[in-house]
């Protein structure tokens, strides 16, 4: 059971590193100029790494109650998904919101 446990956490913690992927790649597939594309593409997802690890992280700086986390990890995902669907990666999209589904289910069933 251990190792089930330590390989949830691990494909969220591959799940979270996959959101800040959909951000950049919907940044810089934005097609509003090279400088708007950096900025997007390196900019929203380092806000969003600072915004989990300031709130949602397990050794967050400010954390909140597991509702809330939870509420605030579907916003992030489904955000990210709703990225990856805009960039045109509709399939990736849904296979990713799948995914992300699943794996929480997952932790905050064993998380007890």
């Amino acid at each position: 059971m251990l190792i089930f446990k330590y390989t949830v956490f691990g494909l969220f913690f591959a799940m979270e590193l996959f959101a800040l992927g959909a951000f950049s790649y919907w940044g810089f597939h934005m097609n509003k100029g090279w400088l708007i594309n950096t900025v997007l593409g390196i900019g929203t997802p380092l806000l969003v790494a600072i915004f989990w690890g300031t709130f949602i992280a397990p050794k967050a700086t400010f954390p909140v109650t597991i509702p809330i986390r939870i509420l605030l990890q579907i916003i992030v995902f489904g955000f990210a998904t709703t990225a990856l669907f805009v960039a045109g990666k509709g399939k990736l999209a849904i296979i990713f919101g799948f995914i992300v589904l699943i794996e929480m289910i997952l932790m905050y069933s064993i998380e007890e």
